[in-house]
């Protein structure tokens, strides 16, 4: 008897939303791993291109599409576009994401309107627009991604906290309404990964940066091809018995 390899994702089709660099290329690598056509959708075309570049070169078939993901025009053309290039979309991975850094009485109303468009309403909007394409394959598979700020507080960033909190709800949410039709919704909640927005970190505040990783069991910041693992796992049958749940990589950070 043929063994049965549960994480291939040969044949399917992905779309990552902000997948052309930090963690959202980090999650588009590992599922192309895995064998998965990659469809990136993200603003900077350059980006887009040298991330295609990569992906191509594990050897299987990516398409890029510029796209703002507050538009709902847009984002529907995101999926039309995914169907004519692919013929299907299996996989949606709602990464874009924005922040500010403001105390919350500093905020202005525009500054925090920005950022919940782009990390909740955004991830509502694709998923929306996902859904009948998955219904018509008989099922699919919506990874939603939060932040450790999903589970803290923040100062600093309250909209960004607020949005990554609501990515909870939202994916419970959607997890309750949609697992009757074989569509498993779960997100995956990163900590403190080595990306172009958090390189600085060491250099400009080191005080900050030895906090945050003494508090670090594994005692390291991660690398964004770490979140690649748990990407596949959400996008394949193994998980297909997982619904509505958070999946933390964040190397124990929630914990201690």
């Amino acid at each position: 008897m043929a063994t049965q390899n549960l994480f291939d994702l040969t044949s399917k089709v992905a779309v990552v939303t902000g997948g052309n660099g930090g963690l959202g290329l980090g999650i588009a690598m590992g599922l192309a791993n895995a064998g998965a056509k990659i469809v990136i959708a993200a603003r900077s075309v350059e980006k887009t291109a040298q991330a295609l570049e990569d992906i191509r070169a594990l050897g299987v078939e990516a398409h890029g599409i510029t796209v703002d993901v507050t538009k709902e025009p847009a984002v529907q053309r995101m999926v039309t576009d995914t169907i004519d290039h692919m013929g299907r979309l299996d996989i949606l991975v709602n990464n874009s994401g924005i922040a500010v850094r403001a105390q919350p009485q500093d905020l202005t109303v525009a500054q925090w309107d920005s950022v919940i468009d782009v990390n909740l309403r955004a991830a509502f909007l694709a998923s929306k627009e996902a859904y009948p394409q998955m219904l018509k394959n008989g099922g699919g598979k919506i990874i939603n991604i939060g932040s450790m700020y999903s589970l803290f507080g923040s100062d600093w960033g309250s909209p960004y906290a607020a949005s990554k909190g609501g990515i909870v709800q939202l994916t419970k949410s959607l997890a309750v309404a949609w697992a009757k039709d074989k569509i498993q919704v779960n997100a995956i909640l990163p900590g403190w990964f080595v990306t172009d927005l958090t390189r600085g970190i060491e250099q400009d505040d080191p005080a900050r940066h030895d906090n945050i990783s003494r508090r670090i069991p594994t005692g390291r910041w991660g690398e964004p091809s770490e979140l690649g693992g748990a990407a596949v796992f959400l996008a394949s049958q193994a998980s297909d018995y997982v619904t509505g749940s958070t999946l933390t990589v964040d190397g124990g950070y929630s914990s201690s």
